[in-house]
């Protein structure tokens, strides 16, 4: 039994269908449903190139991000009340895995629902799965979404 569950969104279309997931596991269970976007940039401190450049663009891709993450939200609220669910929502910024199993910490969540990959297969190539990692270090249940 399910009482507390947390979806992570990226914008992605696996994202949603794992938001589409975590609605139906909510209704079953009559859980709890809390959604979280993560805003994180790759660190461009490596290339070589002026320090203000860096950021200056770093904080447009801040920006971007929070932006991005703000409609996600919002279109998932949407999607969640249309389907007479009540959400909680987070956005978090950092490494996507570190912050999701921060929440989890916190919240004591007891089924995490996330999506296999995000927007960016390169993401995994560069930084690994967020979903292994959270499947990985998760003490509850995940459930990863195709």
């Amino acid at each position: 039994m399910f009482t507390n569950i947390l979806v992570a969104l990226d914008g992605s279309e696996v994202s949603q269908r794992a938001l589409m997931e975590a609605v139906d596991q909510a209704k079953i269970w009559n859980a709890k449903l809390q959604l979280i976007y993560i805003a994180s940039t790759i660190p461009l401190n490596s290339l070589s190139m002026d320090t203000t450049y860096r950021m200056d663009n770093n904080l447009e891709m801040q920006r971007m991000l929070e932006k991005e993450g703000e409609s996600v939200l919002e279109n998932a609220k949407k999607y969640c009340t249309d389907k007479g669910i009540t959400i909680i929502t987070h956005m978090e910024y950092g490494d996507a895995g570190r912050e999701i199993m921060s929440l989890a910490e916190q919240e004591k969540f007891d089924l995490i629902v996330i999506g296999s990959h995000g927007k960016s297969d390169i993401d995994r190539l560069l930084i690994g799965s967020v979903s292994s990692f959270v499947v990985t270090h998760n003490k509850g249940t995940t459930m990863v979404v195709r």
